[in-house]
């Protein structure tokens, strides 16, 4: 018991700065703008829009921000990422750095991994390098074998191992280059390998990124089908909203279809009609003077607007038809204008004569809409009386 009292009185009596040079310890900053300035003994773990470090770290170095700058040495790893990422220190481990602008000018004693719109891998790396980029360069080389992805690549230095290259635009590689391994390397066409470039082998291959005949077609398909597919669900989307926001409308447009005589249908479709023809004559004689001109790109408006009501209400003019005449209902609903033009784009699908089932419905519409917003403007007693 007293041999214990006096290790306890012993072990409490040693100053606490004894154990804390022993013991590495980890610093995390954050801020607007970091700078770290003194030398750290354990891990650094800074977040900023700005962080620069010029003293040496003796642990890992763990930065983010928008401006990274890595002045010191690092005697651990490091994991960089940010808009800007520079490396002016040595970095004894890894290194692994994501930006939109990563510039490495010190030596990496182990692996390198880096992917940015722009890598610079300046000096030469101890281990394995893995970069990717719209432009890749090492000036340098590297011990370990080399990937590389990008657009336009330049290789320069001395490579102890193979090279990978997958290049979409260029692969140049400098004077005096030397690769002691296989430089393997796919891009649209064949570098040109200077003659003081020492090369163990090369293996080329021929990368073409465009589509060749068949996968054209099978684009301009399936482009074709999209287009088609998002206009058909735009229609059935604001042909439901028109139905269910202007019931009103819409029966009063099914109502000229369903109770009125041969004759007044076929004079709504050619009014309809030749509104359709008529317009595009009418502005472009307008259009002839300088005072016309401002009338007929108001007509243009006016005359787009009503076509594009005419192709909506077409198809809510075929769901209000099948749900009288089927359903034995005189209100029309959202899903009658859904329904209608969904039937009138699967028409439309059928060569010539499902394009005219769809100009019927478009300039009858049309022309229900021209009648209705006429007496709407000119109310009269006995409307009836003129159609």
């Amino acid at each position: 018991m007293l041999r214990t009292l006096v290790i306890l009185i012993l072990a409490l009596s040693i100053p606490a700065s004894v154990f804390a040079a022993r013991v590495p310890t980890s610093t995390a900053s954050t801020g607007n703008s970091v700078a770290l300035s003194s030398a750290a003994t354990g891990n650094i773990y800074d977040v900023g829009a700005s962080v620069v470090t010029t003293d040496p770290v003796a642990g890992d170095l763990t930065a983010a921000g928008g401006t990274l700058v890595s002045a010191g040495r690092v005697g651990g790893d490091a994991l960089l990422v940010g808009g800007s990422v520079s490396i002016r220190g040595a970095i004894a481990g890894d290194l692994r750095s994501v930006g939109g602008t990563i510039t490495d000018e010190g030596t990496v004693g182990g692996d390198v991994a880096a992917f940015g719109f722009s890598v610079t891998l300046g000096e030469r790396a101890q281990g394995s390098v893995v970069a990717g980029g719209a432009d890749v360069r090492m000036m340098k080389g590297a011990s370990g074998p080399v990937t590389i992805y990008g657009n336009n690549i330049n290789l320069a230095g001395d490579y102890g191992s193979d090279v990978t290259v997958v290049a979409t635009g260029r692969l140049t590689i400098s004077a005096s280059t030397t690769i002691r391994g296989t430089l393997s390397y796919q891009a649209p066409e064949p570098t040109t390998i200077p003659a003081s470039a020492k090369i163990g082998s090369v293996h080329y291959s021929s990368a073409s990124y465009l589509p060749d005949a068949g996968t054209s077609r099978w684009l301009a398909l399936l482009g074709i089908g999209i287009f088609l597919f998002v206009r058909v669900l735009g229609a059935l989307i604001v042909a439901g909203l028109l139905a269910g926001l202007f019931p009103k409308l819409a029966e009063a447009v099914v109502d000229r279809a369903m109770s009125r005589r041969v004759s007044n249908v076929l004079l709504t479709i050619f009014l309809g009609f030749g509104i359709m023809v008529a317009a595009p004559v009418l502005m472009m004689l307008l259009a002839l003077t300088f005072v016309g001109l401002g009338i007929a790109v108001l007509l243009f408006v006016l005359y787009a607007l009503l076509l594009i009501l005419g192709f909506l209400y077409a198809g809510i003019l075929l769901g209000g038809m099948i749900a009288r005449r089927f359903l034995h209902r005189t209100d029309i609903l959202w899903r009658d204008g859904v329904i209608g033009m969904l039937i009138l784009s699967m028409l439309s699908l059928v060569p010539l004569v499902g394009i005219i089932i769809d100009l019927i419905f478009m300039t009858f519409a049309t022309g229900a809409l021209l009648q209705i917003f006429f007496f709407f403007a000119f109310p009269r007693e006995n409307p009836d009386l003129v159609y």
